[in-house]
């Protein structure tokens, strides 16, 4: 996962109440905490973002992975609002994930 002073990452979350998606941003360690304390209500994708750059990257095995460890090194479970979105990404890993080209 590439890191940058520029990054945004976007949470895709399910709101439940009708059609769509909303997207929040922030930075990386405001999504690890807001995700801990259960201030999504369906986390389904979190994706970087650099327009500087000029690239874009899927990064929820990262952080899905992120969360088992910090759970894990506090000797607590996964909490049960992000259970479904750790056990589905932490098990993805794509050995070349293609960067999306921002024009």
């Amino acid at each position: 996962m590439r890191k940058s002073n520029w990054t945004l990452y976007l949470v895709a979350d399910d709101l439940g109440r009708g059609p769509g998606w909303i997207a929040r941003e922030t930075d990386l360690e405001t999504v690890i905490q807001v995700l801990l304390t259960g201030q999504y209500s369906n986390p389904a994708r979190v994706v970087a973002n650099n327009t500087v750059e000029g690239w874009s990257e899927d990064v929820s095995h990262d952080v899905a992975c992120e969360l088992r460890r910090r759970c894990d090194l506090q000797l607590r479970d996964v909490p049960s609002w992000i259970q479904g979105f750790v056990q589905c990404h932490e098990v993805h890993v794509v050995k070349q994930q293609p960067t999306l080209r921002l024009v």
